[in-house]
C-alpha cells in the first residue's frame, strides 16, 4: 500500500510512535485554541467587557455544540478509515475518504442555515444578558457562515490523522492561526467592526484551513487520494461511520448541552461572571486541547492496531498513554495555577472580573487529574468499535450529573463555587465507572 509521510502505529516502541504521533496534534490543538482565544482576546482589549461576554458567553457554548457534534460524527470516520489502513484494504479506505468529505459537505450546509435561522432563539433560551445579546447575535450567524470550512478541515484533519499523519494538519493549523490573528486586529482594532470583525476573521480562516487541507487530499499520492468526481455518499460505509460517530456525537453534544444548562445560572449572576467564566474557560481550554492530542493519538493508534489484530499492542499503547497524559496534567496544571492572576490581564483590566477567573481556575485545576481516565479510556474503546456504551457512561456521569446538579441545588445554593462543583463531581463519576467498565469488557472483540 502506498504511503506518503504516514505513521504506521502496528510497529515500533509504543511511547515513541504515541510521543511521534500525538506531539503534532499536540502543538496543533494549542495553535487552534489561541486561534479561539484570538477574538476573545482582541475583542476585550479593544471594546470592552460586555462584547468579551458576547464572544465568549452563550455563543461560545452553542457553537462548542455545533462543532462538538460534528467532531463526533468525524471520529467515526476516523476509526473506520484507520481499520481499513491498518487493514490494507485500499478499496474500503477509498469509500470512506469519499463518503466522509461528501457527508461534510451535506451535513455543514444544513448546520449553517440552522445555525443562522434559530441563533437568536438559542441565545434566548439560554437567557443570554440583555445588554449583549444583539453583538452576540451578530456574531453567532457570521461565525455560522463558516460551518462548511470548518467541518471540511475537521474532516480532512481526521482523515489525515487515521492514516498516520498528524503534520500536516498542524502545518494548516498555524497558517490560519496567524492569519485569523492578523485579521482580528485589522477588522477589529483598525476597522473597528467589533464583533462582527472578529466573527469574519475565524470565518475566513476556516475558509483558508479547508482549501489547504482539501488540496492535500486531492494531490497524494497515498490510497487516501481524494478525488473530486469519485465525492459519493456509499450507504454502508456511512452507516459504519455513523454507527461508531453517532454515540460520539451524543457524547460531545450533550457536554455542551450540559455546558449551556450550566451557563443560564451564570448568566443570572451577572455581566462580569459571564465575561470571568468566558476568560477562564479559555485557559481551561489549553489543557483539553492538549487533552484532544492524546485521545485523538489513542484513537488512531487502537484503531490501526485493531485492523492489524494487534490486541496486545492495543493494551499496552493505552497504559502508555495514561501515564504521559497524567505526567502532562500534573505540569500544565501548576503552571495555569502559578500564572493566572497575571494571565487574565491579556483579556480585560477590570479587577472584578480577573478576581472572578482566578476563583474558577482554582475551582478546577485541581481536579483534572481526573480527566484522562475519561478521555483515553473512551477513545480507546471506541478505537476498538465498541462506542455506544462509553457513551452512555460519559453522557449519564458528566452530564447528567451535571444538569440534575444546576435543577436541584444551584436554585437553593446560586453562588459561583456551587456552579463551579459540579464540573469535578462529574468527573470523579464517569472516571470511575469508565475505569471499571474497561477492566471488564471484552472490548477487544467489538
Amino acid at each position: 500500500m502506498a504511503q506518503e509521510k504516514t505513521l504506521d502505529l502496528t510497529q515500533g516502541v509504543i511511547w515513541k510512535q504515541l510521543l511521534l504521533f500525538l506531539l503534532p496534534i499536540a502543538v496543533g490543538t494549542l495553535f487552534q485554541q489561541f486561534y479561539n482565544t484570538a477574538d476573545a482576546i482582541i475583542v476585550g482589549q479593544f471594546v470592552g467587557a460586555e462584547a468579551l461576554a458576547a464572544v465568549g458567553g452563550s455563543a461560545a457554548v452553542i457553537l462548542q455544540l455545533v462543532v462538538g457534534l460534528f467532531t463526533g460524527l468525524s471520529s467515526g470516520a476516523t476509526v473506520v478509515i484507520s481499520h481499513a489502513f491498518g487493514a490494507q484494504d485500499k478499496e474500503r479506505l477509498n469509500r470512506a475518504v469519499h463518503t466522509a468529505i461528501a457527508f461534510s459537505i451535506a451535513a455543514g450546509g444544513i448546520i449553517t442555515l440552522l445555525g443562522i435561522w434559530l441563533a437568536p432563539d438559542a441565545l434566548r433560551w439560554t437567557r443570554n444578558p440583555a445588554e449583549i445579546m444583539d453583538s452576540a447575535t451578530v456574531y453567532l450567524r457570521l461565525y455560522c457562515l463558516g460551518t462548511i470550512p470548518m467541518l471540511l478541515f475537521n474532516m480532512g484533519a481526521g482523515i489525515l490523522r487515521a492514516v498516520g499523519d498528524s503534520k500536516r494538519p498542524l502545518y494548516y493549523l498555524i497558517v490560519c492561526c496567524l492569519l485569523n490573528v492578523v485579521l482580528d486586529i485589522l477588522f477589529v482594532a483598525v476597522l473597528h467592526m467589533e464583533v462582527a470583525g472578529a466573527a469574519l476573521a475565524t470565518v475566513l480562516a476556516n475558509l483558508v484551513s479547508a482549501v489547504l487541507i482539501l488540496l492535500q487530499l486531492a494531490r497524494t499520492q497515498g490510497d487516501y487520494r481524494l478525488v473530486p468526481r469519485q465525492l459519493k455518499v456509499h450507504g454502508s460505509t456511512l452507516g459504519h461511520i455513523l454507527r461508531i460517530g453517532i454515540p460520539a456525537a451524543i457524547e460531545i453534544s450533550m457536554y455542551s448541552i450540559s455546558n449551556l444548562v450550566i451557563q443560564v445560572p451564570i448568566n443570572d449572576l451577572g455581566t462580569d461572571y459571564v465575561a470571568a467564566w468566558s476568560a477562564a474557560g479559555k485557559y481551561d481550554g489549553i489543557y483539553w486541547s492538549l487533552m484532544v492530542a492524546f485521545s485523538s493519538a489513542i484513537l488512531a493508534f487502537v484503531g490501526q492496531n485493531y485492523g492489524a489484530g494487534r490486541y496486545d499492542r492495543m493494551s499496552e499503547g493505552v497504559k502508555v498513554c495514561l501515564k504521559m497524559a497524567l505526567a502532562m496534567t500534573v505540569v500544565l496544571g501548576g503552571i495555569l495555577l502559578a500564572l493566572s492572576p497575571v494571565a487574565f490581564r491579556i483579556f480585560t483590566d477590570d479587577p472584578e472580573v480577573i478576581h472572578y477567573a482566578i476563583v474558577i481556575m482554582f475551582y478546577f485545576v485541581p481536579f483534572y487529574f481526573m480527566w484522562p481516565f475519561i478521555e483515553i479510556l473512551a477513545n480507546a474503546l471506541r478505537g476498538a468499535g465498541d462506542a455506544v456504551i462509553p457513551m452512555v457512561i460519559s453522557v449519564g456521569g458528566i452530564c447528567g450529573v451535571r444538569i440534575l446538579w444546576v435543577f436541584l441545588v444551584v436554585p437553593h445554593w446560586h453562588t459561583l463555587l456551587s456552579i463551579s462543583v459540579c464540573y469535578p463531581l462529574s468527573w470523579l463519576i464517569t472516571a470511575g465507572v469508565l475505569i471499571v467498565y474497561y477492566k471488564k469488557a471484552n472490548w477487544k472483540n467489538q
